[in-house]
């Protein structure tokens, strides 16, 4: 598969991370994975839950490298992971399904991610700067 991107969004904060990958594979989900996780303090990344991807086949790294908890979502049950898959769902508002992501730059991600992250949130209790 080609280029695209893989998103976490960190519970305590609801703050959205995206990377750009070259090729949705697990090499590119665990270096994507790390990069975002280590960005944040322990106490901020204690677990993940994935997908059932093979992106998300070398999970087990994360346990060994930096101490978290991974889970795997059952198969078709996409609610076991709201948050992230709403986020993803706002994201495709600016990247619509067959965008050619060789075409989108991390700086244009990070634009998306800023609108995303700087957005009121009822949710925080956040509903006005």
């Amino acid at each position: 598969m080609g280029d695209g991107f893989h998103t976490e969004v960190e519970r305590l904060s609801r703050m959205t991370f995206a990377i750009k990958v070259g090729k949705i594979s697990s090499e590119e989900g665990i270096r994507a994975q790390k990069e975002i996780f280590t960005l944040l303090p322990e106490y901020a990344r204690l677990s993940t839950t994935l997908d059932n991807g093979k992106e998300n086949h070398l999970h087990y790294k994360l346990r060994e490298e930096l101490n978290m908890n991974t889970y795997m979502a059952d198969p078709y049950s996409s609610w076991q992971r709201g948050t992230n898959e709403n986020t993803n769902g706002l994201i495709r508002r600016y990247f619509p399904k067959k965008t050619d992501f060789t075409d989108v730059s991390q700086e244009e991600l990070d634009e998306v991610v800023w609108e995303l992250n700087n957005r009121p949130r009822k949710v925080l209790d956040i509903t006005h700067h």
